[in-house]
């Protein structure tokens, strides 16, 4: 017999799923500029939840002094080769520094230097004490007038009639209550996917990774199943990192100006290229022809940078300070080894995500999408989630102001009330979401290009991993709950399924290799110029439709088909 839950149905203007950096920022710009209604739906708790959790000590993303919103346009989209949209970008890059003075406003922290200006880290970053970012991003979404909070609720799928959104559906991952949002508009903002790949550190410590590891990619999941439009799922990121901790490398980097040498002491940055993706390949590289192991120089650096390194990994990245510690050696006296994490989809460092329209809306009408989980705008980091959410934000109060009619089919949402409740009967018989989920990671890293094969693949791997898969979800549909907990962890496994079929299929459609190791296609070795578009994707029927779109020239993009 089928658990009963209880069904509440909740009446928004807005609806902003996912209540990290973009979806707290993007609410309190409705509040701030309408009268509008916003519901914020989270499954973890907005105080501390998103890529912004344990804090971070720089904003990558900002128009230092004598720089322009268009020379960050020309970096991005030099360091993804061309796939970018510039609308996108452009639009971002000239709010981030409107953005920052809206977090320091709230009380952020950022660091001046001697003349009293912002103290600048590189061409594009500033110093900020980032610790209790997000807190003071969540108070402000809080009190927020207008704004009300769900925290601890789960939305699984969007409602959408005629390619129109209408709201979602989920549950409390607590308590035994199902969630009917009925909205006027819908914002994803629930960040890009982690755990599809096998990651570097086993058992335990399996969550020691670079994105969030309850970023499952949720909100790419339900554009996929409800039919929006993808794009660029091919241009993976895998990040360079400490070995071990998996902390950042660019504070070493950047801050403190030490340089990627091989075991020999040669400095190999130059030989491959200083692109996100060749800084990456050429320590692949060189561990592969027998030079590794790889580390950033900071026994060069001088003792001067130590206690700012440990100080600095405190805020951010605690393990790496416990290990120079442990170690019982400052940075100045041990070089640090560096590797690659498995692979990410994050649209916040590539341009993996939903195909928007230059206000950030889907070709779903009436549904938005803000920081990592919209395409098209790589390298926009805190401050380009900031600049979205208050893009979109503005956009929906011009439309949503002029009235907008609710009406819900009801046997969809029957249906999903149905399946939660059918997978809540007990335990499972042959398989839980965990043995799945590690099936998953294996096939994801051997076949579709994650550590073990050096981020390599070809198009035969490829139809393995995608027929492999395809049988993960198959057995997934026989999966069952005790509780609500277990029945999140069903989900979150459904939605890295559907994400790593999107992957595949974009992987194998892009016949080139554009980006070292983020496409690293054994079957197509060189950039091809007939491949300088983009890869997108859509669901029609449960089948994946490629498409490849010319590259956007204009300052405005308007979705025509």
């Amino acid at each position: 017999m089928n658990k009963k839950l209880d069904h509440k149905i909740v009446h928004t203007d807005v609806l902003i799923i996912g209540g990290g950096t973009a979806g707290c920022f993007a609410a309190v710009t409705v509040s701030r500029n309408s009268s509008l209604s916003v519901v914020i739906a989270e499954k973890a708790n907005i105080k501390r939840s998103g890529c912004l959790a344990a804090g971070v000590n720089a904003i990558n993303a900002y128009i230092i002094e004598g720089r322009t919103p268009e020379d960050y346009v020309t970096y991005a989209t030099e360091d993804a080769k061309g796939i970018v949209r510039r609308d996108l970008l452009l639009t971002a890059a000239e709010r981030f520094n409107s953005v920052t003075a809206a977090m320091e406003d709230m009380g952020l922290v950022i660091l001046k230097d001697e003349k009293g200006n912002y103290a600048a880290r590189g061409n594009r970053n500033i110093k900020i004490n980032g610790e209790n970012f997000k807190p003071l991003l969540a108070k402000a979404a809080k009190e927020a007038p207008g704004v009300t909070i769900l925290n601890k609720v789960n939305m699984t799928d969007l409602i959408v009639e005629d390619n129109e959104v209408k709201g979602a559906i989920g549950f409390n991952i607590v308590d035994e209550i199902i969630y009917e949002i009925r909205a006027g508009a819908v914002l994803m903002a629930t960040g890009g996917a982690a755990g599809l790949y096998r990651p570097n550190n086993p058992g335990f410590s399996r969550h020691k990774m670079w994105y969030p590891p309850f970023n499952t990619g949720a909100g790419y999941a339900m554009g996929i199943i409800s039919g929006a439009e993808m794009t660029s799922f091919e241009m993976r990121f895998i990040a360079l990192r400490c070995k071990d901790t998996i902390a950042p490398t660019g504070t070493i980097a950047q801050g403190a100006g030490a340089k990627q040498m091989n075991s020999l002491g040669e400095d190999y940055e130059r030989k491959y290229g200083i692109t996100t993706s060749e800084r990456l390949y050429g320590t692949v590289k060189e561990n592969l022809e027998g030079r590794g192991p790889c580390y950033l120089k900071t026994s060069v650096v001088g003792e001067e940078k130590d206690e700012e390194l440990l100080k600095a990994y405190l805020n951010m990245a605690p393990s790496q300070t416990l290990k120079w510690l442990e170690a019982g050696k400052n940075p100045s006296e041990q070089d640090v080894e560096i590797s690659g994490t498995e692979p990410y989809i994050v649209g916040g460092h590539t341009a993996s995500g939903y195909w928007v329209n230059t206000k950030r809306e889907t070709t779903i009408k009436g549904l938005y999408a803000a920081g990592d989980v919209s395409g098209g705008c790589p390298q926009k980091y805190v401050t380009g989630a900031l600049a979205e959410g208050e893009i979109a934000a503005l956009d929906i109060i011009s439309k949503l102001h002029k009235g907008y009619k609710e009406s819900v089919d009801q046997s969809f949402v029957a249906s999903k009330i149905e399946e939660y409740e059918t997978m809540l009967r007990g335990d499972n018989e042959l398989f839980t979401a965990q043995e799945l989920e590690e099936a998953m990671q294996k096939v994801m890293d051997e076949y579709a290009g994650g550590i073990t094969a050096y981020y390599q693949f070809n198009e035969t791997n490829l139809q393995l991993a995608d027929e492999k898969i395809s049988q993960l979800l198959k057995l997934w549909e026989n999966l069952k709950a005790r509780d609500m907990r277990e029945l999140l962890e069903v989900y979150e496994l459904r939605e890295r399924l559907i994400v790593c079929k999107s992957v595949i299929a974009h992987l194998y459609h892009r016949k080139e290799t554009r980006w070292h190791c983020f496409n690293e296609n054994l079957d197509h070795k060189d950039t091809d110029k007939a491949y300088y578009k983009y890869v997108n994707s859509k669901m029609t029927d449960k089948t994946l439709k490629m498409i490849y779109r010319d590259i956007v020239e204009g300052a405005e993009y308007e979705h025509k088909d």
